[in-house]
Parts: C-alpha cells; sequence; structure tokens
C-alpha cells in the first residue's frame, strides 16, 4: 500500500478495536463497542466490496426453526440447548427490530409455513404428532402456541394436505437492512474498509499486529466476525456451507405470501412482492457445498427449478431473473461460537444458517467479551 501522512494517522493509527468482518455481528459488535467505549477508534475489515458471506445474500427470513428443523436438533442436541439456541434466535431478532426499526428492514408480519412432499409422509407423521410437544416446551419463551395444523389452501402440488403455520415468522429485506446498518455504523463513527483481507495477525505484548498482505498496523483488540470464513481460527469447529438461492421475474396475480419451509430446512422460498425467491438443496451433495467458493451447480439448480415448476408455481408461467449464492457457518453443534482465543483476539462464529435472526445478538455478545 502506498498510504499517505493522512492516510495512516486517521485509518491506522492509535486503532484501539478491528472487527473484521462487515456483516451482521461484525457490525453490531462494533455498535455495541461504540456504547460502552465512546471515545474510542473503531476499524471495521472486510475483504469484499459488499460483506462477503450471508449478510446481503440471505433469503431474508426472520425465522427461529421449522418444526421439523427442532424435532431434528433435538437428535443431536438436548432439549435445554435447543430452547436455549430458539431463545437467542428470538431475542437477535427482536435486537435487530429494535437496533434498526421495522420500517428501515421491511419487516412484514405475514407468518411461515412448512410443506411437506406427499413421499415424506415419515417427516410428516412425527411433525403433526410431535406438534404439541415442541409447543409446550416453546411456550414458557412465547406465551402462546407457536406451532398450528392448517390446511394447505395455496395451491401447492404434491404436498400433504395440512401445513404447519408459525404466526411468529416474519420477512425482511436482506438489502435494506444491511443498507439500514451501515448507516447507523457510519454515523456512529466507525470506519469501515472494503477490500481488505487480512493474511496474518500476530499477537503482542500490549496488542494485536495486523497483516493486510504486505502491509501491517496494530491495534488494541482484533475481533472476527467472519462466519462461514473462519475454518482455520477454529480448527475446523467451523465449515463454510455455501446456499444458492434463485429468484423469479415478476409474476401477474402471485398469491403467495409469506416465508416457507421444506424438507428439515434445507429448501426455503418467500415471495418478494410478486416474485418468488427459492434457495437451498445443499443436502444433495453436502461435499460440494462445504465451500467458500461462491457459483451454482448443475444438480442444485435443477432441483430449485423443478420445485418452482412441480411443487411451488404449477400454476403459473415464471422465468428466472437472477441466481446466486452465499456462504453460512455450519458445525456439529448450532451452539455459536462466541470465544476469546488469545489475549487481545475474540471471535464470534457458527450462526447455523440463522444469521438474520443470532447474528445482532452474537455481535454484541462478541463485543461484551472485551
Amino acid at each position: 500500500m502506498d498510504l499517505s501522512y493522512w492516510e495512516l494517522k486517521n485509518w491506522f493509527t492509535k486503532v484501539d478495536y478491528t472487527i473484521v468482518g462487515s456483516g451482521i455481528v461484525g457490525l453490531h459488535a462494533a455498535l455495541r463497542l461504540r456504547e460502552r467505549f465512546p471515545e474510542s477508534k473503531i476499524l471495521v475489515l472486510e475483504k469484499g466490496m459488499l460483506p462477503q458471506g450471508a449478510s446481503t445474500k440471505n433469503a431474508g427470513f426472520a425465522c427461529f426453526g421449522s418444526i421439523s428443523e427442532i424435532i431434528d436438533d433435538l437428535n443431536s442436541h438436548s432439549e435445554e440447548e435447543v430452547i436455549q439456541l430458539i431463545q437467542k434466535r428470538w431475542q437477535g431478532l427482536q435486537l435487530l427490530r429494535k437496533n434498526l426499526g421495522d420500517a428501515a428492514i421491511d419487516f412484514k408480519p405475514f407468518g411461515g409455513y412448512e410443506l411437506f412432499l406427499q413421499d415424506d409422509e415419515s417427516t410428516y407423521q412425527e411433525c403433526i404428532s410431535k406438534l404439541p410437544f415442541i409447543n409446550e416446551i416453546l411456550r414458557p419463551l412465547f406465551k402462546a402456541d407457536v406451532f398450528a395444523k392448517q390446511v394447505d389452501r395455496l395451491g401447492f402440488q404434491g404436498v400433504q394436505d395440512y401445513v404447519v403455520y408459525n404466526p411468529f415468522e416474519a420477512q425482511i429485506d436482506t438489502g435494506n437492512m444491511m443498507q439500514a446498518l451501515l448507516k447507523k455504523a457510519i454515523a456512529n463513527d466507525i470506519l469501515i474498509l472494503n477490500q481488505q483481507t487480512v493474511t496474518a495477525y500476530t499477537e503482542l505484548g500490549s496488542g494485536v499486529e495486523v497483516a493486510l498482505g504486505d502491509f501491517s498496523f496494530v491495534t488494541q483488540k482484533l475481533l472476527f466476525a467472519t462466519n462461514g470464513f473462519a475454518n482455520s481460527l477454529t480448527q475446523g469447529a467451523v465449515k463454510p456451507a455455501r446456499a444458492q438461492v434463485l429468484i423469479t421475474q415478476p409474476i401477474p396475480n402471485l398469491d403467495i405470501k409469506g416465508t416457507f419451509h421444506l424438507d428439515k430446512g434445507y429448501y426455503y422460498f418467500r415471495n418478494i412482492g410478486n416474485r418468488i425467491l427459492l434457495g437451498g438443496g445443499r443436502n444433495l451433495d453436502f461435499e460440494t457445498e462445504n465451500t467458500t467458493q461462491l457459483g451454482q451447480t448443475e444438480i442444485v439448480q435443477k432441483k430449485l427449478e423443478q420445485l418452482l415448476k412441480e411443487v411451488i408455481l404449477p400454476q403459473y408461467d415464471f422465468e428466472i431473473a437472477h441466481r446466486w449464492s452465499g456462504i453460512m457457518g455450519m458445525g456439529n453443534s448450532k451452539k455459536p461460537i462466541v470465544s476469546r482465543l488469545s489475549n487481545h483476539v475474540y471471535c464470534g462464529l457458527r450462526l447455523g444458517g440463522m444469521g438474520v435472526a443470532i447474528g445482532s445478538l452474537i455481535g454484541t455478545e462478541l463485543a461484551d467479551l472485551v
């Protein structure tokens, strides 16, 4: 870097807190640090032109887990762990709404639905039979039943006659949400530099030396909020998981509103106005989708198009307008990692595909570790 005296002085001298990652977690960590330390210099480094992981690429679901996901989680986590996870997701959604406001994020409480394919009779029967139990364990948190069995009135094909409805689920505009978060960070005197990749860091006696290629600077504290890109930081406890997504052109007279889940959350779709956004399919080829490379694969895209034609939009003519992907951070446990890595280095990672819900809370918890 050929930096001037002014650039070095204003951006890279006497840095108190450096956050790697400008997504939901990173910016909430920065805002919380600003609350706690009003006079500090806070620098956020982002390797992408925009947040590189999933914060600007997600489907905009304000959700905390469909009934089949929750039942599936109970097979690998204790009941107490699952309840704590849902509580954190719910608290995170309320924090996001409080911090940015419902108007700024285009919050729409249309409710959420889980559909079950006709050939997935076993999952359907398990979810219906366990619905009272799941409602019972969640009632202390929501003070009401979360899930209800309803007749499918939306004309989907090849699905069971009943869906499971969740009135607490909503949708947001992901782009508006991130723009509002970036504006708030800048208004709070948080410095954000894009297209900067941290290549190494070295712990010093009183801080951390951070390398950006052949340039380095010193910060008092270093916080990683890189989620799906944090494999090496956590010795493999966080694994990348690519999510592929597509969106249709506008569809006249589209009568679908809400957020929808299929197959334990591996597929998800929603309306955006009179378009349908559909994503998922990494369960078709886990090995290929455990990657930090953005892009699409034929096997997943064909499956998404098949679901649109045969299940979601059989009565509509539609065209695909756009396709993209994002990188999530998963692991053997869905419990997020918020920890101190060394004297001056911290991380907030492994959001388990629930970044919109849990990211604001994990960012706040990360800042509170300092």
